[in-house]
């Protein structure tokens, strides 16, 4: 197991691969591609090809096709990383095409075959997130802006946080239940796991359970939910160690 103070930037940039190496990096709840914009440059400073899904949240089934066509559309082996919920579409994706090999989570959900999607991360008590949930009138999910901040990002600065906030898309309040029946990537391909120790919105406890179960690579952030955004060089060194696996 690896803590954040083993890894950062500087670490990072010494993983240059032997060979360039596709990244499909694939967003959680109540962002969308462009909450991967910090990492996205130290990966293509390390060689690599980088694409970011935009999920719409309506259907699981729906997501999965969306992060299956753009996997599926990489020229050659292709490293895929899930944040939050991004973490469940990658393990659907991550098994159906055969270009992936290798998947890394981030504060992610990672359910089993029959499984709920977070199924695992509901046997934990609410950490937070709960209390600013706002569904509205057609059952879709989102934070209230004045509580945005300390339940999802707690230790972004103030003004990125407000405008996280502020653009937020509200996913389908049936997507935590929907069942997962599928085998799992995890089980068929090399994984890593980035946990988020303050996490407030996945349960931190859920999230080691989920990265020993799958017998991943773990490494521990001192980090809110949105670790992508908060420690991004942290976040960039996990997604290149698995490419310098598959590299």
């Amino acid at each position: 197991m690896m803590s954040a103070a083993s890894t950062g930037f500087a670490e990072a940039a010494k993983l240059k691969a032997t060979g360039k190496v596709n990244i499909v990096l694939v967003h959680g709840f109540w962002a969308d591609g462009s909450s991967w914009d910090r990492v996205i440059p130290i990966l293509l400073n390390a060689g690599h090809r980088v694409s970011a899904a935009q999920l719409c949240y309506n259907t699981f089934e729906e997501d999965v096709g969306i992060a299956t066509r753009l996997v599926d559309a990489q020229d050659g082996p292709t490293v895929l990383a899930g944040h939050s919920y991004g973490g469940a579409v990658i393990t659907g994706a991550g098994s159906r095409s055969t270009n992936a090999k290798a998947v890394v989570f981030v504060a992610s959900w990672a359910p089993d075959q029959n499984e709920g999607l977070g199924e695992v991360s509901s046997h934990y008590p609410d950490p937070g997130v709960g209390k600013a949930i706002r569904p509205d009138s057609t059952g879709h999910l989102w934070v209230a802006q004045d509580l945005f901040r300390g339940a999802f990002c707690a230790d972004v600065d103030p003004v990125r946080a407000s405008i996280m906030a502020a653009v937020q898309r509200p996913a389908n309040g049936a997507l935590p239940a929907t069942k997962f029946t599928e085998i799992p990537a995890w089980k068929k391909l090399p994984s890593w796991y980035a946990v988020s120790e303050n996490d407030k919105t996945v349960h931190p406890d859920a999230q080691r359970e989920l990265a020993k179960r799958m017998k991943a690579t773990t490494t521990l952030l001192a980090s809110s939910h949105a670790s992508l955004v908060s420690h991004p060089d942290q976040v960039a060194a996990v997604i290149l160690n698995a490419c310098a696996y598959v590299s």
